[in-house]
């Protein structure tokens, strides 16, 4: 399956200013603009108010971040909410198979079902899951475009960066500053870092040594991130279910000063 860019005059035009990728496939667009504007004015509203502190990429580098989290309580504000889709199938009357799919964000409309899944940083074959579940969904009836939010090209190819320049202004260069900032590797990641900077050989700065194990471990190649969403629409995952898939982009990162914290149990959603 090839993927074709689409033409300037989109939806979304205000966020492709700001970086965000946006991509159709398979008549979305159409579906979506003839069908589901409303919608898609929320989704825009939604998503081009949202920042990303540097201290939050800091601080919780996994699936349900407080970034996620904010995303998730917008979308849910707006009616987007989590729905389990129960499929049963039936011969004379007999009960034979019964399968459910839940989907995080779900929205009605007058004609049709919208399905959404944030996938902000889990590992890739998420992807294969949310496409194949989209598929299965579309197929039976049940929705008629499936979204996908997540990292986009810009953002994943900044993060090195960004990281390394909250390092930077934060005059890091001791494993103690790390700690004072928040920041607490594992006993695995200190050895490693240390290694770097301690070896009598081209020793590393710290801020590198641990800009570069922290970025690898938390926001790696096989992560959730736009360029494995190519992978996977390419090989043909989901299809021919229509897809509306949206990329984060770097601009929406702000360089704050807050002290880093870790999620408490009342920022995860059940």
């Amino acid at each position: 399956m090839t993927v074709r860019p689409v033409s300037a005059a989109v939806p979304f035009g205000a966020l492709r200013e700001k970086g965000f990728d946006v991509l159709f496939l398979s008549h979305a667009r159409p579906i979506l603009e003839g069908e589901f504007s409303d919608a898609l004015q929320e989704l825009e509203r939604v998503l081009g108010a949202i920042e990303l502190p540097i201290s939050e990429i800091i601080g919780s580098g996994g699936g349900e971040t407080q970034f996620t989290q904010r995303l998730r309580k917008a979308l849910a504000h707006l009616g987007w909410e989590k729905h389990i889709f129960e499929i049963g199938k039936t011969i004379d009357g007999v009960p034979r198979e019964s399968t459910s799919h839940e989907v995080d964000h779900v929205k009605y409309g007058s004609t049709g079902v919208l399905a959404l899944e944030v996938e902000w940083n889990n590992k890739d074959p998420f992807y294969d899951r949310d496409l194949e579940n989209f598929k299965r969904l579309h197929a039976e009836g049940a929705i008629s475009v499936g979204i996908i939010i997540t990292r986009g090209r810009s953002l994943q190819e900044s993060l090195w960066d960004a990281v390394h320049r909250f390092a930077m202004e934060r005059s890091i260069d001791s494993m103690e500053q790390l700690t004072e900032n928040g920041v607490t590797p594992t006993p695995k990641q200190r050895a490693n870092i240390l290694k770097r900077v301690q070896r009598v050989k081209d020793p590393v700065p710290l801020a590198i040594a641990w800009t570069d194990n922290f970025v690898s471990n938390k926001f790696g190649q096989a992560t959730t991130h736009w360029d494995k969403l190519m992978h996977g629409v390419e090989r043909g995952v989901g299809n021919p279910c229509p897809l509306l898939l949206i990329g984060l982009p770097a601009s929406i990162i702000a360089f704050d000063a807050a002290k880093v914290e870790p999620m408490s149990e009342e920022d995860v959603v059940d």
